[in-house]
């Protein structure tokens, strides 16, 4: 298989492929889209089950690859093209979309969903089915964003991990978040940045935590603020899915 250098990393990483694998294997059928395809390899799994595969890719380089990939499938049509902008001619029974990132900030997961949704048959499916994202409060020294694989500053956990949304792809998807959440600090200290977690839905009953191809925990700096033992404090957090990490504002508050 012809292949880039960042998708040799995402073809190593051992957990997500067996993941994906394993799904697409047991729900690949009829008509399926195949969303940013990349390499061709999640169309590669999904086409000797299928009736015909479109594999979309938006980057002119990257769908050579996969066309040379996916060449000696008759049931694979290649679309180079932005997902965003395509007609279909016919409805999916799946729709397989992998533009994942840590919250779903930073890829176009969300605005791609959002605009192909209709095309999904009603009793259709989509790989991966959604998320739910996780927060933490810590304390460590970092300055900008960044994800816990690339810069592993010394973390202090100063709270316990809070579910604070959980999204469909089914739906609708509104990508401007703006929660207050209320987090209990575990120990005294100093709260100074926070460390989000995302869970990918598989499938309803199949989540798959971070691996590092896909949505390694982010850290986010905040201002720093003073806590005690048992207190509650206020996270006032911002940002929008398919925004891009510049979107991103954090900051914490003492609870009155």
């Amino acid at each position: 298989m012809k292949i880039t250098s960042y998708q040799q990393n995402l073809l190593s990483d051992s957990e997500r492929l067996t993941a994906f694998h394993q799904v697409i294997s047991e729900k690949s059928k009829g008509i399926i889209y195949d969303l940013g395809t990349g390499s061709g390899v999640l169309s590669s799994w999904a086409a000797p089950l299928a009736r015909f595969v479109y594999a979309v890719e938006k980057d002119p380089l990257t769908a050579q690859i996969a066309r040379k990939n996916l060449s000696q499938f008759k049931n694979v049509s290649l679309v180079v093209n932005d997902a965003k902008s395509i007609f279909f001619p016919e409805k999916a029974d799946i729709i397989i979309c992998e533009m994942m990132d840590t919250a779903l900030i930073d890829e176009d997961q969300v605005p791609v969903i959002n605009s192909v949704r209709e095309y999904l048959k009603k009793d259709g499916d989509i790989i991966p089915c959604g998320v739910f994202n996780g927060v933490e409060a810590i304390n460590t020294n970092i300055n900008h964003p960044c994800y816990q694989e690339e810069e592993t500053p010394h973390t202090e956990l100063m709270s316990k991990l809070i579910i604070y949304d959980k999204i469909d792809f089914k739906k609708y998807i509104e990508p401007e978040i703006d929660y207050d959440i209320i987090i209990t600090v575990k120990n005294e200290g100093t709260v100074s940045a926070i460390k989000i977690t995302t869970f990918t839905l598989l499938t309803p009953d199949f989540v798959c935590g971070p691996t590092p191809m896909m949505n390694p925990p982010l850290l986010i700096p905040t201002n720093h603020l003073k806590v005690k033992e048992g207190e509650n404090i206020i996270l006032k957090l911002k940002y929008i899915m398919g925004g891009g990490l510049d979107t991103i504002r954090a900051s914490f508050e003492a609870f009155s």
